[in-house]
């Protein structure tokens, strides 16, 4: 067992992704996902967008934050087979699997319900995965 930690953790504030093409990002996040845009700081080209009590920054690549990252510490995208992030899990209650799948194929997304149930935040349960535009990984996750 873990020691305790002099860190009160309470969950995630937010995720930064960096991006090749922001405009298909910002409709994947507010338009299927359903965030909000909650904030542009223009001078940093940083977009905030609320999901849930967490945020999802994106950065473009090229953009004044953007450019000071990537594989190595270039300036770069990450390649075609490269991602910036593996996955961000969304908690989703109530979890309908079916209602969620219809929603996401709907905008053209191969999203697969899990067989198996997976481990979160709140103990195991159903989940959907997917991908955003730029590939990175998606999880819908139920309790």
């Amino acid at each position: 067992m873990a020691k305790a930690s002099p860190i009160p953790l309470l969950g995630i504030d937010h995720v930064v992704i960096r991006v090749r093409d922001l405009e298909p990002m910002l409709a994947f996040y507010t338009d299927v996902l359903g965030c909000e845009v909650a904030k542009h700081n223009a001078p940093l080209d940083l977009w905030h967008l609320r999901a849930g009590s967490a945020l999802i920054d994106l950065v473009p690549v090229n953009g004044v934050l953007g450019r000071s990252g990537g594989a190595s510490g270039d300036k770069e995208p990450p390649a075609a087979s490269g991602r910036h992030v593996d996955h961000v899990a969304f908690k989703v209650q109530p979890f309908d699997a079916a209602a969620l799948l219809s929603h996401l194929q709907g905008h053209g997304i191969d999203a697969k319900a899990s067989l198996q149930s997976r481990f979160g935040t709140e103990g195991d349960g159903p989940s959907i995965q997917f991908r955003d535009p730029e590939g990175n990984g998606i999880e819908l996750k139920g309790y």
